[in-house]
């Protein structure tokens, strides 16, 4: 009997040496994810399915790394092992969840979470894990709404389950925030840090708020407080170096000391994760952040001799070849990435710069097809409507241009003067090409007029010596004579407008002085017709001529041939 005791003991003994082991090397494998050392992490999550395989949160977390690096076909193989090994699982099926969501399989993700709140019982982690799944549809730091909504509704659940879990916590932040609710973003990041004070993320986090909010000095101080907590905290410099980024880009006196700090500080954060295909990809999407497009393209060359083990590299190709005007290069990048990567990693801005590739290498109509894709997919992608109407005014292609320029002008906060005045010019071109047609049964749809009249009006209001929008606001009104020797005047006040607004500028140059004689012109066929009043007429007529004595109204009239002639446009 006591060799029997004995023997009991040792057993006990070595299970809680056993389970200390797998203790500590789960919560190793966890903090080198938080950490983003990826590979490290994946390495020791691997070993711990092979030497506690029946644990099934070993399959989840490394599954999750998987998530993490957008591979969620490997993830899916792992969180079905970690169910094989226990049906009840609920991580695995938060995991499945995870992959559904992200492959934008709705209704299969919400089956798989379902699942797995019911399997949680008073564990929190699946209501954490499937939280994080909801904010995982993340695009430049965006997620939609509702998956925002969603995602604090289950950790608020979480969070009633276990009122300590910090990771609840943080996970609620980086919830609030993607919602701009910064107040409470805040609260939830110190309640998790008067739960854990040692939590670098929290730091890092709240680091996050103050750099978007502007407040670039207190920004620096939490990711110095992160790394006060952990020397040894990649995300830190991570973020600080993307701080920097923004900081140069708010501020031009800073800027060229900014990136370079930048530079520095994404240098530290590499050293410290493994130097992966992914963490590389990172730096990749650093690069681009931070507009090196030279230093990215040579990167992503680089990368792309590995690129089977992550067609995303020739996205960076593109985009960089793109912006080095290296265009035959950046389309063929984009045509391999669209052509071969799974369509559910295709985003918007993919046809943007496909759209942009194309239009470059000459190849308009694909081009506009691509851009207006971009925009079907993205709808608050109001500036693309500024290129496709670029590249439809170079086509002549008018109206169609027209409407691209009015959904920018009326969409975009970024739509400028030249923008607006692009419509009218747009609006007006496309009337012409009517009024002039060969094809009879065209009729000139006058209510372009008016179109075109509004968006001069718009470019007059905003810049009162911008003098090309008089001169347009003039010819636009002309058409509305309908018999040129009954001449009502609508043109005459904005001709007369022109004529002051140029000359206050100096001298006219050769293009101005076609235009003033345009304008005396037309100011001396309505003193000759309306006003009948001849030594008006001839002193309009006289400075046309010293404006531009080719003009043919002007030599027909002092031919005495009749003042009207042609309209000079």
């Amino acid at each position: 009997m006591k060799m029997i005791s004995k023997i009991s003991k040792l057993v006990l003994a070595l299970s809680v040496v056993g389970s200390s082991a797998f203790a500590q090397s789960l919560a190793d494998a966890k903090k080198a994810i938080d950490a983003e050392q990826y590979q490290k992490a994946k390495s020791m999550l691997k070993n711990l399915t092979v030497t506690q395989a029946n644990k099934d949160e070993n399959y989840f977390y490394y599954g999750w790394v998987y998530i993490l690096q957008d591979y969620p076909d490997s993830a899916k193989a792992i969180f079905q092992k970690g169910i094989a090994v226990n049906p009840k699982s609920a991580l695995n099926y938060a995991g499945l969840g995870a992959v559904a969501f992200v492959d934008k399989d709705r209704n299969t993700a919400t089956t798989n979470f379902n699942q797995a709140v019911a399997l949680a019982g008073k564990d929190s982690k699946p209501y954490l894990y499937v939280g994080r799944s909801y904010l995982l549809n993340d695009v430049d730091g965006k997620v939609p709404a509702a998956d925002a909504n969603a995602a604090i509704a289950i950790l608020n659940k979480g969070k009633a389950v276990n009122p300590k879990d910090a990771e609840i916590l943080l996970a609620l932040g980086d919830a609030y925030r993607t919602q701009l609710k910064n107040t409470d973003a805040l609260g939830s990041y110190q309640a998790a840090l008067d739960i854990d004070p040692k939590l670098a993320h929290a730091k890092v986090a709240t680091g996050v708020i103050w750099k978007y909010a502007n407040n670039f000095e207190a920004s620096e101080n939490e990711y110095k407080a992160a790394l006060a907590i952990d020397p040894n905290y990649g995300p830190a410099y991570r973020e600080w170096a993307e701080t920097d980024v923004r900081w140069a880009f708010n501020d031009p006196r800073m800027a060229s000391a900014k990136i370079k700090e930048a530079t520095d500080q994404y240098k530290k954060y590499l050293s410290l994760t493994d130097l992966s295909l992914d963490s590389r990809l990172r730096y990749a999407d650093f690069l681009l952040l931070s507009g090196d497009y030279k230093t990215l393209q040579t990167e992503a060359a680089a990368l792309s001799k590995d690129a089977a083990n992550n067609l995303k590299v020739y996205r960076y190709l593109a985009y960089a070849a793109y912006e080095n005007k290296d265009y035959a290069a950046g389309l063929q990048a984009m045509n391999t990435w669209i052509t071969k990567a799974d369509p559910k990693r295709i985003i918007p801005r993919d046809y943007l710069y496909l759209g942009r590739l194309q239009i470059a290498s000459k190849q308009d109509s694909l081009g506009i097809a691509s851009l207006r894709k971009a925009a079907t997919l993205d709808t608050t992608q109001a500036d693309v409507y500024s290129e496709i109407g670029k590249t439809l005014f170079g086509q002549k292609k008018y109206l169609e241009a027209a409407q691209a320029y009015g959904t920018y002008t009326q969409k975009s906060r970024n739509a400028k003067l030249l923008d607006h005045f692009y419509e009218g010019l747009s609006y007006y071109y496309g009337f012409q090409d009517q009024y002039f047609s060969k094809d009879k049964s065209v009729k000139a749809d006058t209510s372009l007029l008016a179109k075109a009249d509004s968006a001069f009006s718009y470019v007059a209001q905003k810049s009162p010596t911008t003098a090309d929008s008089y001169l347009f606001r003039a010819r636009v009104n002309d058409y509305r004579e309908k018999d040129r020797n009954n001449i009502v005047g609508y043109a005459k006040p904005y001709y007369e407008k022109f004529i002051e607004v140029s000359l206050a500028k100096g001298a006219p140059s050769d293009k101005v002085k076609k235009d003033l004689a345009e304008a005396y012109v037309y100011l001396g066929t309505y003193a000759e017709f309306k006003e009948k009043d001849t030594a008006k007429a001839t002193d309009y007529f006289t400075k046309a001529r010293d404006m531009d004595p080719t003009n043919k109204q002007v030599v027909s009239f002092f031919a005495k041939k009749g003042g009207a002639g042609a309209r000079g446009k």
